[in-house]
């Protein structure tokens, strides 16, 4: 011990720092989670996302070059839909010629080897804003809701979506899924589960940006809490036992400890969901010139994959360059 071990020595220097230190993730580890609406050279910036927009299809193409040039993983899409198009159901989240299936096509046409993932939920499709239809007592109608979703991973996946995302939060909705995979021959889709996805406090941007915040009460009943822990985990350890190829905690910087603990009993991947809350959290910190933009995300970053997340979903992908090369 001291004075004979000086743990100074391992850091007195910055090339001596560079060859202990694990690197930062490269772009091939994070995917980039953006908004597709209808139209066309539609740019609609999101006042509360600094740096994100919803897209028309044509301009999400043009987007997504030079990040492809980047080397960015891949891309997750959201929809969202017009009032007039809203029902009780999302019906038009499953219709096969929608903005989000289109826009699948239209991205694995233009970039075949980007992965292209998709996200599976009506909160953005529905008249009322949750997660599946209504039961007569108000709240959501879970087995309703797994049917449901299975015609929207099947609709994702035969407009060629490598990865379907499930995020609406239901018991057994990862089975139901696979089952409607399996059964339209869509064997080789990624299934990635949204497994231990928090009700949370950071997700007012997203709801912005996806309209698609509930016209009553709130998402309490079907998103987990963050205070029991015991549930939080086994919603992945089901998902897991479902057929999910790989497993996503929501959010992700306020939820480190649940992350390792994941890590520590799964060898599925893991994703780790960086949410709008999040984001803006820090832009808006720098905003105020109370810390560094860049290396705020950098070390947040680098906190996931510490924690264990194999894949970073991350609105920082379309400003890879910028925040993570020096």
């Amino acid at each position: 011990m001291f004075p004979e071990v000086r743990l100074r020595r391992l850091r007195q220097s910055a090339g001596i720092r560079r060859m202990l230190d694990a690197p930062l993730p490269g772009p091939e580890k994070f995917m980039w989670p953006t908004f597709v609406i209808d139209g066309e050279n539609r740019r609609e910036e999101i006042e509360s996302m600094p740096g994100q927009y919803r897209l028309s299809i044509d301009r999400l193409l043009k987007e997504l070059e030079p990040l492809v040039e980047t080397g960015i993983g891949s891309v997750l899409l959201f929809g969202l839909a017009e009032d007039a198009q809203k029902d009780g159901r999302g019906s038009e989240a499953w219709n096969e010629n929608g903005t989000v299936q289109r826009a699948i096509s239209a991205v694995k046409k233009t970039y075949p080897d980007l992965v292209v993932a998709a996200d599976a939920c009506v909160c953005a499709y529905t008249d009322h804003g949750h997660c599946g239809p209504l039961s007569k007592s108000g709240g959501v109608d879970n087995d309703a809701a797994i049917e449901n979703l299975g015609k929207i991973c099947v609709s994702h996946a035969a407009a060629g979506a490598d990865m379907v995302a499930p995020s609406a939060m239901m018991d057994g909705q990862i089975l139901a899924i696979r089952e409607a995979l399996d059964e339209q021959g869509l064997i080789d889709t990624v299934l990635m589960s949204y497994s231990t996805k928090f009700a949370s406090s950071m997700y007012g941007p997203f709801r912005d940006a996806e309209k698609s915040k509930p016209g009553k009460g709130d998402r309490k009943g079907y998103q987990a809490s963050f205070g029991d822990l015991r549930t939080a985990l086994r919603e992945s350890e089901f998902d897991e036992m479902e057929g999910a190829d790989m497993l996503m905690i929501k959010p992700s910087i306020f939820y480190l400890d649940i992350l390792a603990k994941i890590r520590e009993a799964t060898d599925l991947p893991i994703a780790a969901y960086n949410v709008s809350g999040e984001y803006s959290m820090l832009h808006a910190t720098a905003q105020r010139g109370w810390g560094d933009l860049k290396a705020m995300v950098q070390e947040s970053t680098f906190a996931l994959t510490r924690a264990g997340a194999d894949i970073l979903i991350s609105y920082w992908t379309n400003q890879y360059n910028q925040i993570f090369k020096d």
